[in-house]
Protein backbone atom coordinates (compact mmCIF):
# COMPACT_ATOMS: atom_id res chain seq x y z
CA UNK A 1 0.00 0.00 0.00
CA UNK A 2 1.34 3.42 -0.93
CA UNK A 3 1.98 5.65 2.06
CA UNK A 4 1.64 8.87 0.04
CA UNK A 5 -2.03 8.20 -0.82
CA UNK A 6 -4.78 9.35 1.54
CA UNK A 7 -8.53 9.87 1.47
CA UNK A 8 -9.82 13.11 2.94
CA UNK A 9 -13.50 13.93 3.36
CA UNK A 10 -14.79 16.22 0.66
CA UNK A 11 -15.57 19.72 1.91
CA UNK A 12 -16.24 23.00 0.13
CA UNK A 13 -12.57 24.02 0.08
CA UNK A 14 -11.47 20.67 -1.37
CA UNK A 15 -14.29 20.75 -3.92
CA UNK A 16 -12.43 23.45 -5.89
CA UNK A 17 -9.27 21.33 -5.80
CA UNK A 18 -11.29 18.34 -7.01
CA UNK A 19 -12.72 20.35 -9.90
CA UNK A 20 -9.21 21.48 -10.84
CA UNK A 21 -7.98 17.86 -10.83
CA UNK A 22 -10.91 16.78 -12.99
CA UNK A 23 -10.42 19.57 -15.53
CA UNK A 24 -6.68 19.04 -15.74
CA UNK A 25 -6.56 15.25 -15.82
CA UNK A 26 -9.90 13.60 -16.67
CA UNK A 27 -12.66 13.51 -19.22
CA UNK A 28 -15.99 14.88 -17.93
CA UNK A 29 -17.77 11.57 -18.60
CA UNK A 30 -15.26 9.80 -16.34
CA UNK A 31 -16.08 11.95 -13.33
CA UNK A 32 -19.72 13.04 -13.49
CA UNK A 33 -23.08 12.28 -15.08
CA UNK A 34 -23.53 13.46 -18.67
CA UNK A 35 -24.44 17.11 -19.23
CA UNK A 36 -26.02 18.41 -22.46
CA UNK A 37 -23.70 20.37 -24.72
CA UNK A 38 -20.14 20.00 -25.98
CA UNK A 39 -18.01 17.31 -24.36
CA UNK A 40 -15.27 19.63 -23.10
CA UNK A 41 -14.95 21.26 -19.68
CA UNK A 42 -17.22 24.20 -20.49
CA UNK A 43 -18.23 26.71 -17.81
CA UNK A 44 -21.64 24.99 -17.68
CA UNK A 45 -20.05 21.58 -17.16
CA UNK A 46 -17.78 22.95 -14.41
CA UNK A 47 -20.82 24.40 -12.64
CA UNK A 48 -22.67 21.10 -13.03
CA UNK A 49 -19.70 19.26 -11.48
CA UNK A 50 -19.81 21.55 -8.43
CA UNK A 51 -23.61 21.24 -8.12
CA UNK A 52 -23.42 17.46 -8.44
CA UNK A 53 -21.02 17.13 -5.50
CA UNK A 54 -22.80 19.78 -3.45
CA UNK A 55 -26.09 17.89 -3.83
CA UNK A 56 -24.65 14.40 -3.27
CA UNK A 57 -22.11 14.95 -0.50
CA UNK A 58 -22.20 18.49 0.85
CA UNK A 59 -25.92 19.02 1.34
CA UNK A 60 -27.68 19.07 4.70
CA UNK A 61 -28.75 15.47 3.98
CA UNK A 62 -25.95 13.86 1.94
CA UNK A 63 -26.72 10.67 0.03
CA UNK A 64 -23.11 9.49 -0.04
CA UNK A 65 -19.74 10.01 1.59
CA UNK A 66 -17.22 11.43 -0.86
CA UNK A 67 -13.49 11.65 -0.30
CA UNK A 68 -10.80 13.41 -2.27
CA UNK A 69 -7.88 11.22 -3.22
CA UNK A 70 -4.66 12.96 -2.25
CA UNK A 71 -1.26 11.83 -3.53
CA UNK A 72 1.77 13.55 -2.02
CA UNK A 73 -0.40 16.49 -0.97
CA UNK A 74 -2.14 16.93 -4.35
CA UNK A 75 -5.81 16.12 -5.08
CA UNK A 76 -5.89 13.63 -7.97
CA UNK A 77 -9.41 12.16 -7.86
CA UNK A 78 -12.40 11.17 -5.80
CA UNK A 79 -13.80 8.10 -4.08
CA UNK A 80 -17.27 7.58 -2.68
CA UNK A 81 -19.38 5.23 -0.63
CA UNK A 82 -23.11 5.31 -1.26
CA UNK A 83 -25.55 3.20 0.78
CA UNK A 84 -27.65 0.85 -1.34
CA UNK A 85 -31.33 1.06 -0.46
CA UNK A 86 -32.07 -2.50 -1.52
CA UNK A 87 -29.06 -4.08 0.26
CA UNK A 88 -28.95 -3.40 3.97
CA UNK A 89 -25.39 -2.97 5.24
CA UNK A 90 -23.91 -2.62 1.75
CA UNK A 91 -22.46 0.47 0.14
CA UNK A 92 -21.53 1.06 -3.47
CA UNK A 93 -17.97 2.19 -4.12
CA UNK A 94 -17.08 4.63 -6.84
CA UNK A 95 -13.64 5.93 -7.77
CA UNK A 96 -12.09 8.13 -10.41
CA UNK A 97 -8.41 8.90 -10.63
CA UNK A 98 -6.79 11.43 -12.95
CA UNK A 99 -5.09 9.87 -15.97
CA UNK A 100 -1.57 10.81 -14.89
CA UNK A 101 -1.97 8.85 -11.63
CA UNK A 102 -3.36 5.64 -13.10
CA UNK A 103 -1.37 2.44 -13.27
CA UNK A 104 0.99 3.29 -10.40
CA UNK A 105 -0.77 1.68 -7.44
CA UNK A 106 -3.00 4.59 -6.43
CA UNK A 107 -6.19 2.63 -7.19
CA UNK A 108 -5.15 -0.36 -5.09
CA UNK A 109 -4.40 1.88 -2.12
CA UNK A 110 -7.65 3.80 -2.58
CA UNK A 111 -9.61 0.54 -2.62
CA UNK A 112 -8.00 -0.57 0.66
CA UNK A 113 -8.71 2.82 2.24
CA UNK A 114 -12.33 2.74 1.01
CA UNK A 115 -12.82 -0.74 2.46
CA UNK A 116 -11.44 0.56 5.77
CA UNK A 117 -13.92 3.47 5.62
CA UNK A 118 -16.79 1.05 4.96
CA UNK A 119 -15.73 -1.18 7.88
CA UNK A 120 -15.53 1.86 10.17
CA UNK A 121 -19.13 2.69 9.18
CA UNK A 122 -20.26 -0.82 10.13
CA UNK A 123 -20.86 -2.01 6.58
CA UNK A 124 -20.91 -5.69 5.73
CA UNK A 125 -20.21 -5.36 2.01
CA UNK A 126 -18.97 -3.03 -0.71
CA UNK A 127 -20.64 -3.33 -4.11
CA UNK A 128 -18.44 -2.67 -7.14
CA UNK A 129 -19.37 -2.26 -10.79
CA UNK A 130 -17.07 -1.75 -13.73
CA UNK A 131 -16.84 -2.27 -17.44
CA UNK A 132 -15.34 -5.39 -19.00
CA UNK A 133 -12.59 -3.18 -20.47
CA UNK A 134 -11.44 -1.94 -17.04
CA UNK A 135 -8.67 -4.44 -16.47
CA UNK A 136 -7.32 -2.55 -13.44
CA UNK A 137 -10.54 -2.91 -11.42
CA UNK A 138 -10.98 -6.49 -12.61
CA UNK A 139 -7.47 -7.33 -11.37
CA UNK A 140 -8.07 -5.62 -8.01
CA UNK A 141 -11.28 -7.59 -7.49
CA UNK A 142 -9.63 -10.86 -8.49
CA UNK A 143 -6.87 -10.11 -5.98
CA UNK A 144 -9.52 -9.80 -3.27
CA UNK A 145 -11.14 -13.07 -4.33
CA UNK A 146 -14.24 -11.31 -5.67
CA UNK A 147 -15.94 -12.80 -8.70
CA UNK A 148 -17.30 -10.14 -11.03
CA UNK A 149 -20.39 -11.30 -12.90
CA UNK A 150 -22.04 -9.78 -15.97
CA UNK A 151 -24.98 -7.46 -15.36
CA UNK A 152 -26.02 -5.84 -18.63
CA UNK A 153 -23.02 -3.95 -20.00
CA UNK A 154 -21.20 -4.04 -16.65
CA UNK A 155 -19.44 -6.47 -14.38
CA UNK A 156 -20.56 -6.41 -10.73
CA UNK A 157 -19.43 -7.96 -7.48
CA UNK A 158 -19.44 -7.47 -3.74
CA UNK A 159 -16.48 -7.36 -1.38
CA UNK A 160 -17.58 -9.01 1.88
CA UNK A 161 -16.21 -7.19 4.92
CA UNK A 162 -17.33 -9.68 7.56
CA UNK A 163 -16.66 -13.40 7.69
CA UNK A 164 -20.35 -14.28 7.96
CA UNK A 165 -21.72 -11.74 5.47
Amino acid sequence: MRSDVTLQPLDRARLRDLLHAAVEDADPLEVMPPVPGPGAWTPQRRSAFLRFHESRSLSAHPVEATFVIVVSGRVVGAARLCPLEDREGTVEAGVWIGRSHRGVGVGATVLELLLDQARARGCEGVYVSTTPANSAVRALMTGLGVDLVPDGDELVGCVRLTADA
